[in-house]
Parts: C-alpha cells; structure tokens; sequence
C-alpha cells in the first residue's frame, strides 16, 4: 500500500463473521469472541484512516439476530455500550464520525441515547465515517422504503400516480436508511463463508467482494490491507465495456 497509484476504495463494508468459532476454538462462549472482535474494530478503523478509506460500514447485528438466545443478545448490546463508551474520545481525536443504522425501533433507550450523543459529539469529523449496521439486515432496508413510498401515495392519490410513472433507482434509494452515503466499493467477508446474509441487498449490486478464511478477532491492519491492495488490481466495469 505504499505506492501512489493504488487505487483505494472510497467504502469498505466488512462482514464481521466468525466470532463464535474463534471462541469455540479456545473452548469458550460465544461473547468471548464478540469481546475479542472488538480489538478488530479498532484495528480496521485505524486502517482505514491510514488507507484514506472515506467510509466504513461494519455489519454488527442482523435483524434475525434478535433470534439468537436472549443471553447472547443481551451480552451483544452491553458490549455495543460499553464499547461506545470506550473508543468515543478516540474515535473523535482521530476525525472519526460515529453513526448507526439500522431498525432503531428495536433498540432500548439506554443504547439509543448512546448513539445519538456519540453521533452528535463526532458529527464535525470528516476524515473517515464509521457505519454501524446494527438491528439491520437487506430485506427490512428494501421493504422499509418501499412502504414510505406506498404511504406516500395513499396519502396523495396523484403525487403518487405521478411519482409511479417517474420513480428512479436513485429516487428510491433515497429511501434506504444509507441515503446521504455512497455504496460500498468493496465488502469483506471474514471467517471463509461466501455468501452476503441479508446485507446491503440494493447498496452492493456493484460492490466488489473479497472473502477470507481469517475469523473476524484475528482480521487486523495486515489483512484489511491485503483486501485493499486486491480490490486496486480489480477492473470495475459497472456492466459496462471498457
């Protein structure tokens, strides 16, 4: 990554995957890996500043996470505080925005006030803005702008037959809960599964992926690198002929 001409991703997406083998390897519970995964938080956030990565979104928790046992989830959402609590200062120092998105409305008030006073305390930082993906998944992103474009229409019969007629992907993608942010350029995928888990189903249409054996508490500045220094080689076409 020391030469000029790399071509550097301006949004990396990671999906943070293998935290419960990790701790399975070391005959330990499952938090045992979420707790170690945040050290690789850490590690790819002070990465992707040195890169000169703009975005960083992190898939954190899934909306059909909330059906994993109520222990695990409540262990899940204490981290996510405590860890809030933790970097906030660092992540400001560094030019860090701090945001979350995902369904809110499933998130208790203790945490809620928690992202909102982080969000509000990093807003005027724009070296690199951190996205947590927390109680999201691709599906709910979708069927959520696709019922504000409904209600929309009940509400005005005609603004909606019009908005029918003339309604483009851009259009509705301003509905997502990502307006206002680019697409990810890349998606990483720790641990060795190959698939996208319900994730930015509109938002990586044209994203380039990289998968890797490293289970998510080992992924560190070496291997962000790795799937960086890929990702510049790669050809984007967009469906179009070069």
């Amino acid at each position: 990554m020391t030469e000029e001409n790399k071509r550097i991703p301006s949004h990396v997406s990671i999906i943070m995957d293998g935290n419960g083998r990790w701790a399975a390897q070391r005959g330990r519970e499952r938090v045992f890996g979420h707790a170690a995964g945040v050290e690789s938080v850490r590690a790819v956030v002070e990465a992707s500043v040195k890169a000169g990565v703009r975005y960083l979104s992190l898939y954190a928790f899934s909306e059909e996470n909330w059906g994993r046992p109520e222990a695990e989830v409540t262990r899940l959402m204490s981290l996510m505080v405590q860890s809030m609590r933790n970097e906030i200062d660092s992540l400001d120092r560094n030019g860090v925005h701090f945001v979350v998105l995902g369904n809110r409305s499933r998130l208790s008030d203790e945490i809620n006030r928690m992202i909102d006073e982080c969000d509000a305390k990093t807003a005027h930082n724009d070296r690199l803005t951190l996205m947590i993906m927390l109680s999201y998944s691709g599906k709910w992103d979708i069927l959520e702008a696709a019922k504000s474009l409904v209600k929309e229409a009940l509400d005005d019969p005609e603004k909606g037959r019009a908005m029918a007629d003339g309604l483009s992907a851009e259009d509705f993608a301003s509905r997502l809960v990502t307006s206002g942010y680019p697409d990810p350029d890349l998606i990483i995928r720790t641990s060795g599964e190959k698939r996208l888990s319900n994730y930015f189903l509109w938002q990586g249409a044209y994203s380039e992926f990289y998968f890797t054996d490293v289970l998510w508490p080992d992924f560190r500045e070496k291997e962000f690198f790795d799937a960086v220094e890929d990702y510049s080689r790669r050809d984007r076409r967009y469906g179009k002929v070069k």
